[in-house]
C-alpha cells in the first residue's frame, strides 16, 4: 500500500515514480521459479523500464537481458547483466549498435531482414568476430491486443519474410566465418491476456521448427518472445501474474527437439505492478458537463493513456485530513500539458478532491518512465524506492 505520509515526508516533489522493490523482487523470483521448472530461460526486456536501480535488482536475480538498442546493451551490462545472456532485437540496428553488440560478444542478434543479416556478416568479418544469429520469423498470429502493440501479423514491419528464409540459409553457408545460425525468434505482441494466443504461437513454432529440421538444420534455441499481460483494472488482486500457467502452455504445446533450449523475453509482466506514478492535484475545475482534476503529472510522465487509450487504475492516497469521504464526484483526471489528449481517465469517482491531494496512477512500472519526455520543457522526474 502506498502511503500519502511517506510521500509527504520525502523531500521529493511530485510528479514522481514510486517503485516497490520488495514486490519487484518477489515477482522476479516467482517468474524465474516457474521458468526453471521447465528449464526455460528469461531475458528481461530492458525497453519496459531501464531505470538503473530496477536493472540492478533484476540482474542480481539471474535474468538475461533483451535489448533493442546499443545503449540498452551498454546499460544492461553496466548494471550487472552478463553479456553472453544478452539478445539484441530491432528492425533498424545501426552499424554502431552492431559493433557494440559484437564487441561485447552477446548471445544473439535477433535478425529481421536479409539486408540486416548481410550487414552484420560484413561488420563481423571486418572486426574478426562471429555473430550468433537468431532469425525472427513472423508467425502471423493475432495477439488480440491494441493494433499499435501487435507485432506478429503479416502486415507488421517485424521479422524475416517467409520467402526469404532459403536466401538466409544460403547466406549462412556463404558467410559461415562471420555469422552462425543459433536459433529462431518469435514475438506476437504485447499485453496479451488470452493464453490461447500463446497456444497458437506454439503450433506455428512447431511448424517452423520442423521446416528447419526437415532441411537437416539444427535449431539450438527457440526464443518465444514475451507479451504476457497484466491486470490493469485490479493490480492488488493480481499483483503477480500467473507465470506458472503461462509457461505451462509452452510445456504442453511446444514440440521440442532433442537438446533445444527455450528462451523468453518478458518485460511488462515483471515490472509493471511494482511502479506507480504519484501526482498532486493542482486545481479542481468544475464545469457544466465535466469536473476536472488537473494534476502536476501529464502525458510527459506517462503517455500510455494518450497513445494507446490505455487504462490505469487511479487511486486517491488517503490522509487523515481527508474529508467528505461519503460523497463521491466524477472527475476527468487530466494533466497540465497543452494537448487535449493529456488525460489519464474520464468520469472517475472520487471523494471530493481538493488542491494538494495525492493520486496514484497504478501499474506504471512498465512503459512509463522510459517513454517520458521533456515536451513543454517539463521538469525532470523524481523517484522514490520502497525498500
Amino acid at each position: 500500500m502506498i502511503s500519502a505520509e511517506i510521500i509527504n515526508n520525502t523531500n521529493l516533489a511530485t510528479p514522481l515514480y514510486y517503485y516497490d522493490l520488495p514486490l519487484l523482487r518477489e515477482t522476479i523470483q516467482v517468474a524465474k521459479s516457474a521458468a526453471d521448472r521447465f528449464g526455460y530461460h528469461i531475458h528481461y526486456a530492458i525497453k519496459a523500464n531501464n531505470n538503473p536501480v530496477i536493472l540492478k535488482e533484476i540482474s542480481a536475480l539471474g535474468l538475461g537481458a533483451d535489448c533493442v538498442s546499443g545503449l540498452e546493451i551498454e546499460r544492461a551490462i553496466d548494471n550487472g547483466f552478463k553479456a553472453n545472456e544478452v539478445v539484441f532485437a530491432g528492425v533498424g540496428k545501426t552499424d554502431r549498435e552492431i559493433r557494440i553488440a559484437l564487441s561485447n560478444d552477446i548471445l544473439a542478434f535477433n535478425v529481421e531482414s536479409v539486408a540486416e543479416l548481410l550487414v552484420i556478416a560484413d561488420i563481423a568479418e571486418e572486426m574478426n568476430k562471429n555473430a550468433k544469429i537468431a532469425l525472427r520469423i513472423n508467425p502471423n498470429v493475432d495477439a488480440k491486443t491494441h493494433h499499435y502493440i501487435t507485432t506478429g501479423l503479416d502486415e507488421n514491419k517485424f521479422g524475416i519474410m517467409n520467402h526469404e528464409l532459403e536466401e538466409c540459409l544460403s547466406i549462412f553457408e556463404e558467410k559461415q566465418n562471420s555469422i552462425t545460425f543459433i536459433g529462431l525468434h518469435f514475438h506476437v505482441g504485447s499485453q496479451i491476456t488470452d493464453l490461447d494466443v500463446f497456444k497458437r504461437l506454439c503450433l506455428k513454432v512447431n511448424e517452423w521448427n520442423n521446416w528447419f529440421v526437415d532441411r537437416g538444420i539444427t535449431v539450438p534455441i527457440l526464443n518465444l518472445g514475451g507479451g504476457l499481460g497484466i491486470n490493469y483494472s485490479n493490480p492488488d488482486a493480481e499483483s503477480i501474474v500467473n507465470f506458472s500457467n503461462f509457461f505451462y502452455i509452452f510445456n504442453q504445446f511446444l514440440e521440442l527437439k532433442k537438446g533445444q533450449n527455450v528462451h523468453f523475453e518478458l518485460g511488462r509482466s515483471l515490472v509493471a505492478n511494482c511502479g506507480s506514478l504519484i501526482s498532486r492535484v493542482l486545481y479542481i475545475k468544475n464545469g457544466v458537463k465535466k469536473n476536472f482534476a488537473i494534476l502536476d503529472a501529464g502525458m510527459t510522465e506517462l503517455i500510455r493513456p494518450a497513445l494507446y487509450q490505455a487504462y490505469h487504475k487511479i487511486e486517491l492516497l488517503e490522509n487523515k485530513n481527508q474529508q467528505n469521504d461519503d460523497e463521491f464526484i466524477k472527475y476527468d483526471v487530466v494533466g497540465p500539458i497543452c494537448e487535449s489528449s493529456d488525460c489519464f481517465g474520464k468520469d472517475i469517482s472520487f471523494p471530493i478532491l481538493k488542491r494538494g491531494d495525492l493520486l496514484a496512477i497504478r501499474s506504471a512500472g512498465a512503459y512509463g518512465e522510459v517513454m517520458s519526455s521533456r515536451y513543454n520543457l517539463r521538469q525532470e522526474i523524481n523517484y522514490y524506492f520502497k525498500e
